[in-house]
């Protein structure tokens, strides 16, 4: 899909473009953003001809290496990060988002819907609501709804992580029953989960580090017009990334200490489980060997002759097992 952006009464006023193979150039110069949502190749060639730019394809902006996702060419910026869709669900995946900056129109290239996106698309439709008077302005609205979506996701991971925190060391429920290795697993899968999520992100705020940098970089240099205010704005947003990066080293870490913590409560577990087999098998030895001294068929065997013999060898195989139970709780085993 081709969406344009045009400023009209200090909003962005969005058309969607249906474009063909044999669809005129059209005038873009009052276009400041141009969106291309899983575009086409038409779409592709279609902006194109309109900037006179080269658009990567998905398999471009997916093959390149990280430190060629950053380049200048054709008189446009082209900054390529590494996004993250679908936060608030299950299925958080990472997705490529590209920014050519030509002048004052921006073009972002994405093949999914993160929410920002249409988050900040909602704002600047409203007058006055940001700036967004040039192309620079959008995409550092762009990214700093990013970077506010990643540091929301980021607050709910660690809100999750105290509750799995909960479960794993004060791992008792109401009615003092001890959670099970039924209740461990669940809780590796979830930590498992957020673990993914979080590598996820502090991949996504390390890629838009380096097009924050590479972007004051290259405009410091002269390239595109870049005001005190953008300087400041891309500043503060650097910082915020910095921070959020540092918490998300944090999360991770306490992500590793709780699983380590979980996988050492199930080997206590087991062992625990272990133990009493075992102590049951030492218990059960000595009435199993008066058992099998008084099972063997010798003629001569005194008890056998005893009118009490049977209740005296009952008893005798009780006291044996009861015996060493009374050790071992002495001796602090059990």
């Amino acid at each position: 899909m081709l969406r344009i952006y045009r400023h009209q009464d200090n909003r962005l006023v969005p058309t969607d473009l249906a474009v063909t193979e044999k669809s005129p150039t059209p005038d873009v110069a009052s276009g400041l953003w141009i969106d291309l949502i899983n575009p086409t190749k038409s779409e592709n060639q279609f902006t194109e001809r309109a900037l006179g730019v080269s658009i990567p394809t998905r398999d471009e902006a997916e093959e390149i290496g990280v430190s060629a996702r950053l380049y200048h060419d054709d008189g446009a910026e082209f900054m390529t990060m590494t996004g993250v869709s679908q936060l608030e669900t299950d299925l958080a995946a990472t997705t490529p988002i590209t920014f050519v900056l030509k002048g004052d129109t921006l073009v972002t290239i994405r093949y999914a819907e993160p929410k920002p996106f249409w988050t900040y698309a909602t704002r600047v439709q409203k007058p006055g609501a940001v700036a967004c008077t040039n192309g620079e302005d959008i995409m550092l609205g762009l990214a700093e709804a990013l970077i506010g979506r990643m540091a929301e996701a980021l607050e709910k991971v660690g809100r999750s992580l105290e509750q799995l925190s909960r479960e794993v060391f004060r791992h008792k429920g109401i009615k003092g029953k001890t959670t099970k290795s039924h209740d461990f697993q669940v809780i590796i899968e979830q930590l498992g989960a957020r673990g993914d999520l979080l590598a996820m992100i502090r991949e996504s705020l390390v890629s838009l580090n380096r097009l924050l940098a590479y972007h004051t970089a290259t405009t410091g240099r002269g390239g595109v017009g870049f005001d005190k205010e953008a300087a400041v704005w891309v500043k503060d947003m650097a910082q915020d990334v910095t921070a959020l990066s540092d918490h998300a080293t944090y999360l991770t870490n306490k992500t590793s200490f709780l699983l380590d913590a979980t996988l050492g409560l199930i080997n206590l577990e087991q062992n625990q489980i272990i133990k009493i087999f075992s102590i049951a098998a030492v218990v059960l030895l000595p009435p199993t060997l008066v058992a099998s001294v008084y099972g063997m068929n010798f003629k001569n065997i005194p008890e056998l002759e005893w009118l009490f013999g049977y209740p005296y060898a009952l008893c005798l195989i009780v006291l044996a097992a009861i015996l060493p139970y009374l050790w071992f709780r002495r001796m602090g085993w059990l």
